[in-house]
């Protein structure tokens, strides 16, 4: 007798494990092959069949990225009766292949399925417009601010930044507020409507007396009109004293700036405390170390040498003060410390802790 009641138990078991909903995609995978980014979004519905017992529901539709929207069957779907999830694709700045994935959620077992979809954006051809974002006054341009990067003390480098005139006017193009270190031209100085032309730039190091990165500003003047405030190109870059014609003897006895410990962490403070600390160095080297220039990564610290030039084998020091008014929770500054050793001419020092909000 024990014996048939546990066969119909286990018999019921299954015929309830039996019955329940099952998901059948006609086709979970497809190749939207190429689309063309000016064409807009693309769509592809993915269909699929109820193949067990019970009404099928879906939860949840999740796409693995920003980019893909997506509608699906909202009602239960009843055995052997169909339903979908579609896959809108917006190829809007985004050339080049793709794959992409929904994780659909149902009551079935198991819970999740995965549609995925492939394919290629061909980027459509931009206009002047596109290639121009950025704007001072009413000169469309690639950039308004131009970095040359690194620059020898040595050294003369020309760059440029393209510009545009989408106006319906001709524009003339000239330049106020010129440092002596820079010499810069349109090409050409006025621009029919819908023309193209350049910002041409020659930056000479030699003249510029700085190290480390520095920054400029010039002024436009379109068609004789200037605004100081607003019409404003930004020019940067980073100055290294040039070594490349240092001998192998130079090398050896030039001046060699060595920290006793690059890192302090001053721990747990509270908010609108200050703290200092000094770092200390050596000139290891045989020739006089020269201090060409300290900067700090915020305002709220500040840096203060010791002394200019530290003869061979001398020790010195940088005082650092933190000031921790109106910061909170973790912090971690940096100080630039740009010397004449060859072998590291820019040094970084670090403090780092943690401020606590004031009670």
């Amino acid at each position: 007798m024990k014996k048939v009641l546990f066969t119909l138990i286990a018999a019921t078991a299954m015929l309830a494990s039996n019955a329940q909903p099952k998901i059948t995609w006609t086709d979970s995978k497809v190749d939207f092959g190429d689309i063309k980014e000016a064409d807009g979004p693309a769509t592809h519905r993915f269909e699929f069949t109820n193949t067990g017992t019970e009404p099928l529901v879906i939860t949840s539709v999740k796409p693995s990225c920003g980019c893909t929207t997506s509608d699906y069957t909202k009602e239960p779907v009843m055995p052997n009766g169909k339903g979908f999830v579609s896959a809108t694709y917006n190829p809007q700045g985004r050339p080049g292949p793709f794959n992409k994935s929904i994780t659909v959620t149902t009551n079935c077992n198991p819970e999740t399925s995965t549609i995925r979809f492939t394919g290629k954006v061909i980027e459509r051809e931009k206009t002047l417009a596109d290639l121009h974002p950025r704007k001072i006054g009413s000169l469309n341009l690639e950039s308004n601010h131009v970095s040359l990067l690194k620059l020898k003390n040595t050294e003369v480098k020309t760059d440029s930044t393209s510009i545009a005139n989408l106006t319906t006017e001709p524009m003339a193009i000239a330049f106020t507020n010129v440092p002596k270190h820079i010499k810069i031209k349109a090409e050409p100085s006025t621009l029919k409507p819908n023309e193209k032309g350049k910002i041409v730039i020659e930056y000479d190091a030699t003249k510029r007396k700085e190290w480390g990165f520095v920054m400029d500003k010039v002024t436009l003047s379109l068609n004789g009109e200037t605004n100081n405030n607003k019409n404003l190109l930004t020019i940067s870059a980073t100055i290294e004293e040039d070594f490349s014609k240092y001998t192998a003897a130079q090398l050896e006895t030039a001046p060699h700036m060595v920290f006793d410990e690059p890192i302090f962490n001053f721990g747990d403070i509270t908010e609108g405390d200050k703290v200092t600390h000094t770092f200390t160095f050596t000139n290891m080297g045989k020739e006089d170390l020269i201090i060409r220039k300290i900067s700090t990564s915020c305002g709220c610290t500040a840096a203060n040498k010791k002394a200019d030039v530290i003869k061979p084998g001398e020790k010195s020091a940088i005082e650092i003060t933190f000031n921790s008014s109106g910061k909170s929770n973790r912090q971690n500054k940096t100080i630039t410390v740009i010397c004449n050793d060859p072998k590291n001419s820019q040094q970084l020092l670090r403090i780092t802790g943690n401020v606590k909000k004031r009670e």
